[in-house]
């Protein structure tokens, strides 16, 4: 099937595909070499199966990555899992709309709203996953540093990072362009924000960065907050930056 298809079928974006193919996470089956048409195939639908598990864990796509590609990698036992996660989710919401009729009725249940089940069987498969194959080195800064962490040094650094953002929509409304020094000096800013408060940020982590901001819909989404086109300004910006 050519990408549209795929990307309707599996539910992600045309844009996300094109960024999982050029880091080498999920590649067409084909390219047709004089159209450059993108074709998948099962095989394809398989390999997007065992993505969108391990982001339901929450998992980097780098970490991702890395266990896809590893050796003693268990597809059958990664399936299983998500079968499991998928079952209790399923479980869930029969259960939520049994309550939410028994509401229409003025019967109200609120054991039915307890998800502890489900977040406890995604902790567990997702420290099976991070125990086996382990994590980049930036993820394992990052979790050393996280746990160092108080609740206000996360606020500070959660907020420091949504400055940086909103500044940059600034400079974009201002008609500042991704190549200019204005953004470029807060392209230096986040990268030095992000080594200060999160993990080491080379220029290949944040030439990635730049690129999920737009590629994952939900940091486009989160981004755009600060008014649409910030995410891809940001990415047009990183992406000079890096040159």
């Amino acid at each position: 099937m050519y990408i549209k298809e795929f990307a309707k079928l599996t539910g992600v974006s045309v844009r996300t595909l094109h960024y999982y193919d050029e880091i080498g996470l999920l590649s067409p089956a084909s390219v047709d070499g004089q159209n450059r048409y993108r074709d998948y195939d099962e095989q394809s639908l398989g390999r997007m199966a065992e993505i969108l598990f391990y982001r339901e864990l929450d998992f980097p796509l780098s970490s991702i990555k890395s266990i896809l590609s590893s050796p003693d990698y268990d597809k059958a036992d990664a399936f299983r899992k998500q079968k499991e996660l998928l079952t209790l989710k399923k479980e869930r919401l029969e259960a939520l709309i049994s309550a939410l009729e028994q509401a229409e009725k003025g019967v109200i249940s609120m054991n039915t709203f307890n998800n502890n089940e489900y977040e406890r069987a995604r902790k567990q498969y997702a420290d099976e996953a991070k125990q086996r194959w382990g994590a980049t080195d930036a993820y394992k800064e990052y979790e050393q540093k996280a746990a160092e962490y108080s609740d206000e040094k996360k606020t500070d650094a959660a907020d420091g990072m949504n400055a940086i953002l909103a500044e940059f929509a600034a400079a974009r409304a201002e008609g500042a362009t991704p190549d200019s020094e204005t953004a470029q000096t807060l392209v230096r800013r986040l990268q030095a924000h992000i080594t200060d408060n999160f993990y080491t940020c080379t220029k290949e982590i944040l030439a990635g960065l730049g690129q999920m901001y737009v590629a994952d819909e939900r940091f486009k989404a989160n981004i755009d907050k600060n008014g649409n086109g910030t995410a891809e300004f940001i990415s047009k910006a990183v992406k000079s930056y890096c040159r």
